[in-house]
């Protein structure tokens, strides 16, 4: 377990190091008034404290993504340990952390009105509806599954799919229109730190009952052929950069006292959804004795939330097994709530929409769930592929806006725009070759990859040194 025990070792040490080179370069400055306090309605903007609003970020974006997408991320070997790390401290704490101060710096507003402030007003209405489409796919993804583990555990004695995810439903309805300190505010640090618990608990027993990880290799060891590039960066997202994120930072953004906070609620938020990551894609290849075995498993077990199940029962037995479970079911509908909350408050930012009152709020609410409710009658994997493109496409987009932010201010915009280059090259790729794509082969994907990034990467430094001729002059 060597190699997983230092992959955390670096988590947390990027923690420490490179964000606060993160945050430094940003410039938080606790002078400036949030807009928690300058804004407070009671509704969306109320002031909580760091640690609460640290606990409710991390539920929020973890869902499902950390726990099933690193499962089924680990079957292409121990590479996916080094995405997670890197992936985590170079892109996703640096998406994360940008998106959330950005927002605490224009009145909380949404990432789509923050890249249009930067990218420009026709990225803008690309993003208001992009952001929408992502965040309702994730409240619907994050109904049914939750929704699927309750039935099956036949939990109050209820069986039925259909009467779960019926009440799924309506609690994410009341998370939605309710102000955000009477439910979320409330239950969610609960449930953030036993989720925190079950993974402790997960990665304890591995290390301590002696499992043993394939030996460290970056050869690609998934046994179906899938390649690496790009299919992996897209199935561990939410483990090491998620665009979901971006959604979910400015909702918090709202609730934050002092910008001195960011780097510990935003980029640390992320680095603990990195730590769960690397939990559960060690799980995945201890426990089955490699990724041959656990291919099968998730085949016989009946996908990624079998899996969980068999190993949170045999590691921790049944009392730690049912908590463990509940965790996994807590955790994404957590998310999925915050989903349809993020893109009530988008479609508001867009349209101007005062949400003080509650018939506002329901007039927004709604519809989201009507169309929310529609997309359960589609297949899951349908839903779930296209969310994966979508999701990693908004955090590229996210980047580049960040970058854009900091060329204006004068700042180095190489921590954005890096991982901005790379995830564009991961999109690109992706869409091109993926069966929800254009299904083309690799030998054509993967330049096709290269040459958007490039050209990406071009333009943005095309534009930086035009600004730097413009002041110069």
């Amino acid at each position: 377990m060597t190699q997983f025990i230092i992959g955390i070792i670096i988590l947390i040490a990027g923690y420490f190091i490179y964000g606060k080179i993160v945050d430094k370069t940003f410039g938080a400055d606790d002078s400036i008034e949030t807009p928690a306090t300058r804004l407070q309605d009671g509704v969306d903007f109320v002031p909580m404290s760091w640690p609460k609003i640290f606990l409710i970020q991390f539920l929020n974006i973890a869902g499902l993504g950390p726990i099933f997408g690193a499962v089924q991320g680990a079957l292409f070997g121990p590479v996916a340990f080094i995405w997670i790390a890197l992936g985590s401290i170079f892109a996703g704490g640096v998406h994360d952390y940008l998106s959330g101060m950005l927002s605490l710096r224009h009145d909380g507003q949404s990432i789509s009105e923050i890249v249009g402030i930067y990218l420009g007003e026709g990225a803008r209405k690309i993003m208001r509806v992009f952001s929408v489409i992502l965040l309702v796919l994730v409240g619907t993804v994050f109904m049914q599954g939750p929704a699927g583990l309750l039935a099956n555990l036949n939990l109050f004695g209820i069986s039925s799919v259909n009467v779960w995810l019926g009440i799924v439903l309506i609690y994410y309805f009341l998370a939605t229109i309710l102000p955000v300190d009477k439910v979320i505010g409330r239950i969610y640090p609960l449930f953030g730190v036993a989720l925190l618990v079950m993974g402790v608990g997960i990665g304890g027993k591995l290390i301590i009952d002696g499992y043993q990880l394939p030996a460290f290799t970056l050869s690609n060891l998934h046994p179906g052929g899938l390649p690496v590039w790009a299919i992996l960066f897209t199935t561990i997202a939410c483990g090491a950069i998620s665009g979901f994120h971006a959604t979910q930072s400015p909702m918090m953004a709202r609730c934050v006292t002092k910008e001195s906070y960011g780097r510990r609620i935003f980029y640390g938020s992320m680095i603990a959804e990195g730590i769960i990551a690397m939990i559960w894609a060690a799980a995945g290849m201890a426990f089955f004795n490699g990724t041959v075995g656990l291919n099968e498993a998730l085949g016989s077990l009946g996908g990624p939330g079998g899996v969980v199940n068999k190993i949170s029962l045999d590691l921790l037995g049944p009392i730690g097994g049912v908590l463990a479970m509940l965790g996994v079911i807590v955790c994404p509908i957590t998310s999925g709530d915050t989903a349809f909350r993020s893109a009530r408050l988008t479609i508001a930012d867009a349209m101007k929409f005062d949400q003080g009152p509650i018939k506002k709020r329901l007039a927004l609410a709604v519809p989201l769930f009507a169309v929310g409710f529609g997309l359960t009658r589609i297949d899951f994997n349908i839903i779930w592929r296209y969310f994966a493109w979508s999701n990693q496409t908004l955090a590229m987009i996210a980047l580049w806006a960040g970058a854009a932010y900091l060329v204006k201010n004068g700042k180095n915009h190489w921590i954005a725009s890096a991982p901005a280059t790379f995830m564009t090259a991961v999109s690109a790729t992706y869409l091109a070759q993926a069966p929800e794509g254009f299904r083309l082969p690799t030998t054509i994907a993967y330049p096709i990859g290269i040459v958007v990034a490039v050209a990406a990467i071009g333009f943005f430094l095309m534009k930086v040194n035009a600004k730097k001729k413009t002041i110069e002059a």
